[in-house]
C-alpha cells in the first residue's frame, strides 16, 4: 500500500533555467530508479560515451532527441511517445535534443 499519494505532472513546473540538463527522481527503490530528465539542446559532448551498470529503460514525453549507439550505423530518433531500451553497459550518446522546446524525459533505471 502506498504511505501517500503524491499526484504530479510530468510536465507541469518545467525549470526555467534550461541551461543545464535537469534530473529529477520521482520513484526509487532497491530495484529501480524512475527520474524525469529535461532537456533544451544539451547533447553529450563529441567522443564521449555514456554506459550503465543498469538497463535503462527512456522515454520522450515532449519534444524530440537523437541517441546514437556504438556500433550502431543510424541514429534512434525518439519523439513524444518514443522509447527505446538500453541493456547494461551499452555505450550510447545523446547526440540532440529540440533546442526549440524542452525535451522531457522519462528514465527507468533497473538492474
Amino acid at each position: 500500500m502506498l504511505e501517500e499519494l503524491r499526484p504530479g505532472d510530468l510536465l507541469a513546473e518545467l525549470p526555467a533555467d534550461l541551461s543545464r540538463e535537469t534530473f529529477e527522481t520521482l520513484l526509487e527503490t532497491g530495484a529501480f530508479r524512475l527520474e524525469r530528465i529535461v532537456s533544451r539542446g544539451q547533447a553529450t559532448p563529441e567522443g564521449r560515451w555514456l554506459e550503465s551498470d543498469t538497463h535503462e529503460w527512456v522515454m520522450v514525453i515532449r519534444g524530440r532527441a537523437r541517441l546514437e549507439f556504438e556500433g550502431v550505423d543510424a541514429p534512434v530518433e525518439l519523439g513524444p511517445g518514443g522509447h527505446v531500451t538500453i541493456p547494461a553497459r551499452r555505450r550510447h550518446r545523446v547526440t540532440w535534443t529540440d533546442p526549440g522546446e524542452p525535451t522531457v524525459w522519462l528514465a527507468l533505471h533497473y538492474a
